[in-house]
């Protein structure tokens, strides 16, 4: 049985803003600060710290010495360059959870049955699934240094502002039955294949919202 992974506060905090950065909510030249993002989220100002420090090392915002962050703005490449390292270890963690046999049993059946009646349109019951879905993929690929990647690079849902969020929501619940089915099959390229779609529509979602 695939043990649950529980994501780190600073990587939750860090991919609230990451994604929050490149859908263009937050804008280029906006102030952050340390202490309202803490209280917005719920959480301590350490993780917050945390999470400016690794936004910083991805070129996201600009730190300020006692006085928060400033958001430095994405184009067009970072976007697909962030997009396309996920597609690509993405890809390679469904193609390897499938040769080693992950079993799917349990998340499978969750999906297919928040697909059935419809939970997966509530935004948090989505969230946590989404997360405990890549996750436990990540984890059934067998390699740390692969999973710290996509933990690093770990955004969330890519709804950009072209497509509503329970439409995203229903193509991506979609889109992980096909690949938890793959993963099943012990289909690799075919996990693979699926899963580097999913990362792909992301990123032409929040592509479509920028060029708005």
């Amino acid at each position: 049985m695939e043990t649950l992974e529980i994501m780190p506060v600073r990587v939750k905090v860090t991919a609230v803003l990451k994604k929050a950065i490149l859908s263009g909510e937050y804008k280029k030249g906006e102030q952050l600060s340390l202490t309202d993002v803490a209280n917005t989220l719920g959480v301590s100002r350490t993780p917050v710290r945390e999470a400016f420090q690794a936004l910083e090392a991805e070129g996201l915002i600009k730190l300020r010495m006692n006085r928060g962050a400033i958001v430095k703005g994405v184009d067009e490449k970072f976007i697909r360059d962030h997009y396309e390292m996920r597609a690509l270890m993405e890809g390679e963690a469904a193609a390897r959870a499938a040769a080693r046999g992950m079993d799917v049993t349990a998340l499978l059946t969750e999906v297919k049955e928040a697909k059935e009646r419809e939970s997966f349109v509530n935004k948090d019951y989505y969230e946590d699934l989404n997360q405990r879905i890549h996750t436990a993929i990540w984890k059934a690929a067998d390699n740390q240094r692969l999973y710290a990647y996509l933990l690093s690079l770990w955004n969330g849902p890519s709804i950009g502002k072209t497509t509503s969020a329970s439409d995203h929501y229903r193509i991506s619940t979609d889109e992980h039955i096909a690949t938890l089915e793959a993963i099943g099959a012990k289909n690799g390229e075919g996990a693979r294949r699926v899963m580097v779609d999913h990362i792909t529509r992301s990123m032409d979602n929040i592509l479509a919202g920028l060029k708005k």
